[in-house]
């Protein structure tokens, strides 16, 4: 069994994807998935980061490339049209000023800086800088960005939100806290967390968030999506059964479908 539904998928617009829209269309298709959600990386808000995310001046082609895959395939398959927007303090104008450019039916946000340091960045000049920082340091200051992210109403969904073990490094120290202080926020605000196969693709070998981590929020009854994050169309709802086995042995027994940045429906595991 899989979900219905794949809701973290980019374009080449990022500058770090490959295949066009219909190629993860075709293949959400042949998954067998009834729904998908491209979320493309928005504009950075304090820096322009070519490569990266998408520029402004593309948001507009971004709307095009998908609506037209929207259009036809729709008998097929559903489609939404999303974004995965970087929560950046001090920015928060910025960033609403974005979101609120097209009608779009979810936001994802994300944390990938602490400070100016992309701390998923695999360049291996990036990656020294966990040599300096302490770990457990990051993933405090981290866990306050998300709460901070989903205090500004801005996002639907939190996305692969214990993110710093991409590399591998976890803390040592006992974070059940400062997880259980997130999930307050995050059932507070009303935020969703995905469950992001993509980490099963990185070193760590582990899909974000942790089981332990992933316990937390449902224990506190934060609701859930699934996504793959792919930047390749064969990717697209890869690992899926291992992302259901997840959610229910931490208890889950739904998920939300969006639209218009608002909850569709649920659907039952």
């Amino acid at each position: 069994m899989i979900p219905y539904s794949d809701y973290h998928m980019h374009t080449p617009l990022c500058g770090h994807a490959i295949g066009e829209p219909e190629e993860y269309v075709r293949h959400a298709i042949k998954m067998g998935l009834k729904e998908i959600g491209f979320s493309d990386h928005a504009p950075m808000v304090h820096k322009p980061m070519p490569g990266v995310t998408m520029s402004f001046d593309e948001l507009p082609q971004y709307q095009a490339m998908i609506e037209d895959v929207q259009k036809r395939y729709a008998s097929q398959i559903n489609i939404k049209i999303a974004l995965e927007s970087d929560f950046i303090p001090g920015f928060e104008n910025k960033t609403k000023a974005i979101i609120d450019s097209y009608p779009y039916d979810y936001i994802i946000g994300s944390v990938h800086f602490i400070d100016d340091w992309a701390f998923d960045d695999p360049d291996p000049k990036v990656k020294e800088y966990w040599k300096i920082y302490d770990v457990n340091d990051v993933y405090r200051k981290y866990y306050a960005l998300l709460r901070q992210s989903a205090k500004t109403g801005f996002f639907n969904i939190i996305g692969h939100c214990d993110l710093p073990k991409k590399f591998g490094a976890r803390p040592t120290a006992d974070l059940t806290d400062e997880i259980k202080a997130t999930a307050k926020v995050f059932k507070d605000t009303g935020v969703a967390v995905e469950i992001n196969t993509a980490g099963l693709r990185k070193p760590i070998g582990e899909m974000y968030p942790a089981p332990n981590c992933l316990k937390i929020y449902q224990e506190a009854g934060v609701p859930l999506t699934f996504g793959s994050d792919s930047h390749d169309p064969q990717d697209v709802g890869r690992d899926f059964d291992k992302a259901v086995d997840l959610a229910k042995s931490v208890g889950y027994s739904e998920y939300l479908i969006f639209k218009q940045k608002k909850i569709e429906k649920r659907i039952k595991i």
